[in-house]
């Protein structure tokens, strides 16, 4: 055996300099911490949650009761619901509710005009890794808002966060009063994509809160 190498063959100098590397770089992504979670920003209820939650309230908005709705553009919805080290918000109810494809809720306040196969509210709760799921329409604009879906986050009796999610890239964004009042990191937070999917649209909304 040659006398200047290892007996696994590495030769001791490089071994050596290896070993005295190994508390830098240990040390170095030590420092390097991980990047800070933005809590989702809190935006108004609005007028529209629901008076009495309706009979279905599951995560598929695309029927109530025996009702299918075919009229506009399906979308899935998902994402998680984490605290601000990422750790899954266990046992969270994530809610969510929006108008019809002609800008109506479920709500006396608006009438009551909204297609009755449209569910217009959803909910579900979040599995173990913190995920949920929903399906139903794009989003649309109507009189005063942009596209927009409502997001309620609860933990039990507590009300954890609301806020609204926008579609990315949606031309009445930048004249809504309420998007237009978020600091451009916060709309970065509550705007996402929404992308071709085979059977419609598809988004994906990460939620941050701080709990």
């Amino acid at each position: 055996m040659n006398a200047t190498h290892h007996p696994r063959g590495l030769p001791r100098r490089a071994l050596s300099a290896a070993i005295v590397a190994l508390p830098a770089l240990w040390l170095g992504a030590r420092a390097q911490a991980p990047a800070a979670r933005r809590a989702t920003p809190a935006q108004t209820e609005g007028p529209f949650y629901p008076v009495a939650l309706p009979a279905d309230s599951d995560n598929d908005l695309l029927h109530n009761g025996t009702l299918t709705y075919a009229a506009a553009e399906p979308t899935w919805v998902d994402g998680s619901v984490t605290d601000l080290d990422g750790r899954p918000l266990a046992g969270a109810l994530v809610e969510i509710w929006q108008c019809d494809e002609h800008g109506h809720y479920h709500h006396p306040g608006d009438g009551d005009r909204a297609d009755r196969a449209f569910q217009g509210f959803g909910k579900v709760a979040v599995d173990a890794q913190g995920r949920y799921r929903f399906r139903t329409i794009r989003p649309v604009a109507y009189s005063g808002r942009t596209p927009h879906i409502h997001v309620k986050v609860k933990l039990g009796a507590r009300e954890l966060l609301t806020t609204q999610l926008y579609v990315a890239g949606a031309p009445g964004n930048a004249r809504d009063f309420l998007w237009s009042r978020l600091s451009e990191d916060a709309r970065a937070t509550v705007t996402v994509p929404f992308e071709r999917a085979a059977d419609g649209w598809k988004a994906s909304f990460p939620i941050y809160v701080a709990a």
